[in-house]
């Protein structure tokens, strides 16, 4: 294959194929340091543009991608017939249509004496979590502000961002000096204004630069248009900025592969998250707590004596330990903490809101649990840094939440350790990741709180009624007739000398769900403490029955979980809308469609069918007792 010249100068090799991933263009600039940067700004303050000029004055453009360009500039462009560097990084069609950065585009360079990763990331506020996610990694954070526009809230929401993020390094590009005749007072100005904003952050540096990416003064040379500036180029500072990468006594290994190729060897796969692990150093398991010491460290180019953070390693210890997918690897001197409870900042990233109660799949480094949200404390606004109340979480939302797991994980705080510190959430059907979040403190109530040991089990309470525990859960639109066949199949089984009790939605809203309406987050919290009752009521023994709307899947499903597949039997109450409607016993239709009950389910409101119950009934269809009968063989079976 031919191989492209780069502008300026022929080139041998391409210095980063556009298919080559991270940690292969990494592996090809071994032995060179590496600056991971984010750009930032508001719409149109040129953040592409700057990209685009660094790499082509650093040479890291082809002749072939530069005629491309050439060719697009003319299409897309904002340059006349000038060629339009922000065009190497707008790549998305709508980008291009639009003029602006929708997702976040990575670009790998280097010169002589560093290689860099830059993330170019949105603008405009809904893209919050785009930028969230390209200032993840970073290392340095280049806020760009248009000299002509000054500081605007976006200015003021990125500085937040980038500060929640942990970047401790900021450089405040100025840019399209040009417009403004490269006025020192604009500049000062400007500078002054940002440093008022930066006290609210815990920066450790503030590098102002006068710059015009459109035209490149002080991007990688001095320009002499601002020779009242005497500090770095944007190129200058990247190049010589110093990261403090700290390198704790204590290791960290998250297991994400147990190794096992032959019978004579066994190993552990992952990557050092924190700290340094070396031949010799004693470790710990921390779900276990065995102890051994490392024996090998082995890669793919050989044995290492010591391996610190970001090393990839198969970790090989001189006894056999129970250590599995998910488990951490400590020293152990490591003074890691487990919790089932913690608060976090979660920021969320989905279309669909996050609810207090609802039932999520947490992933902290390798480790997985059940998750939820116990309590939303406030919502930040991003402009402003006010605290505001809120009841759920919405897409781009900044909150501080509490949260709690299905069991414990090992953990750290994200200011101390951010591998440790930070975890996504996953919804458990569509498999999305919803939200990310970073952990503030452990809630020590987590650690106080005991399981008390009982001398009577569920077994011996079966055992004295002469039948299992199990929970029958109705579901169907309103007026479907839940709480009709439940009551009749109560009253079959209690004629039968079976223990029973029936949980409705109506009669439990006029006591332990007195204080709830009918939000979306409402109708969770709703369904949670049901759960929660139908478990306790089925670990005394008794066959119980809940009919409730409960109307989303996940509620439904995080039900079954709670109470065990083994124990919840689904039984959806197939009612067509229409006959609901035409029956609308408690006058509930009528009030929904004249406006006055918005939140209706199957009317406001979405009811999500269950997709595979263990039992159909179509409540229209067939008498009560015919119905009756069905569930009690279908519940014998």
């Amino acid at each position: 294959m031919a191989r492209s010249k780069k502008m300026g100068h022929a080139t041998s090799a391409p210095a980063h194929p556009t298919t080559t991933s991270v940690d292969e263009w990494l592996a090809q600039q071994a032995g060179q340091d590496d600056l991971r940067f984010i750009t930032c700004g508001s719409v149109d303050d040129g953040k592409s543009t700057l990209i685009g000029r660094l790499l082509w004055e650093s040479h890291q453009i082809f002749d072939d991608q530069l005629a491309t360009l050439a060719v697009d500039s003319k299409r897309h462009g904002t340059q006349g017939e000038g060629i339009d560097f922000a065009l190497l990084l707008d790549g998305l069609t709508a980008e291009r249509e639009q003029g602006i950065t929708i997702d976040v585009a990575y670009r790998f360079f280097s010169t002589p004496r560093r290689k860099f990763i830059v993330a170019d990331t949105p603008g405009h506020e809904q893209y919050t979590r785009n930028m969230v996610t390209g200032a993840s990694t970073a290392h340095v954070a280049v806020i760009l502000i248009d000299a002509s526009q000054g500081l605007l809230s976006q200015t003021r929401r990125h500085a937040y961002l980038v500060s929640l993020m942990g970047i401790r390094h900021v450089v405040l590009a100025i840019n399209k000096m040009d417009l403004m005749d490269f006025e020192a007072q604009v500049f000062q100005n400007i500078q002054e204004d940002f440093r008022v904003v930066a006290k609210a952050h815990s920066f450790k540096s503030v590098t102002a630069i006068p710059v015009s990416a459109l035209q490149g003064d002080n991007v990688t040379t001095r320009s002499a248009r601002t020779p009242w500036y005497a500090g770095p180029t944007l190129m200058g500072y990247l190049e010589t900025v110093e990261i403090v990468r700290t390198q704790d006594a204590c290791g960290v290994f998250p297991v994400q592969w147990v190794n096992r190729p032959n019978a004579d060897f066994r190993g552990f796969s992952g990557t050092v998250a924190s700290g340094h692990l070396a031949v010799g150093d004693a470790v710990r398991v921390t779900a276990s707590g065995e102890v051994a010491k490392v024996k090998r460290l082995v890669t793919f180019d050989g044995d290492l004596q010591q391996a610190r953070a970001g090393d990839t390693i198969t970790l090989v210890l001189d006894k056999e330990v129970d250590a599995s997918r998910g488990d951490i690897i400590v020293a152990v001197e490591a003074p890691l903490e487990m919790t089932d409870q913690f608060e976090a900042t979660v920021i969320w990233m989905h279309q669909d809101a996050g609810l207090v109660g609802r039932s999520y799949e947490l992933k902290l480094a390798t480790q997985w649990a059940g998750a939820s949200i116990t309590n939303i404390k406030h919502r930040v606004d991003v402009n402003t840094l006010a605290h505001e109340s809120c009841r759920q979480l919405g897409l781009n939302d900044i909150s501080l939440c509490n949260l709690a797991l299905s069991r414990p994980l090992v953990f750290d705080v994200f200011a101390k350790s951010p591998q440790l510190g930070s975890f996504i959430l996953v919804d458990r059907f569509t498999q999305a990741t919803v939200a990310c979040g970073l952990i503030t403190h452990n809630l020590r109530r987590a650690q106080n709180v005991h399981r008390q040991a009982l001398s009577i089990a569920r077994q011996d309470r079966e055992r004295l009624n002469g039948h299992k525990g199990r929970v029958v859960w109705f579901t169907g639109l309103s007026g479907s007739g839940k709480s009709t066949l439940a009551n009749a199949l109560e009253k079959e089984l209690h004629a039968q000398g079976k223990h029973t009790y029936l949980l409705d939605g109506d009669n439990v809203r006029q006591g332990l769900n007195k204080d709830l309406g009918f939000t979306d987050a409402d109708r969770v919290e709703n369904i949670r403490r049901i759960a929660e009752v139908a478990k306790l009521m089925m670990d005394a023994g008794l066959v119980v029955m809940t009919a409730f709307i409960s109307p989303f899947r996940q509620e439904r499903e995080m039900a079954r979980e709670l109470i065990g597949p083994e124990n919840f039997v689904e039984v959806y109450v197939s009612t067509p809308l229409t006959v609901c409607e035409q029956r609308d016993v408690k006058g509930l239709y009528k009030k929904a469609r004249s406006g006055l009950l918005p939140n209706m389910s199957g009317i406001g409101s979405p009811y999500e069918p269950p997709l595979a119950p263990q039992i159909i009934i179509d409540g229209s269809a067939t008498s009560i007792e015919e119905n009756v009968k069905y569930l009690h063989r279908s519940l014998d079976h």
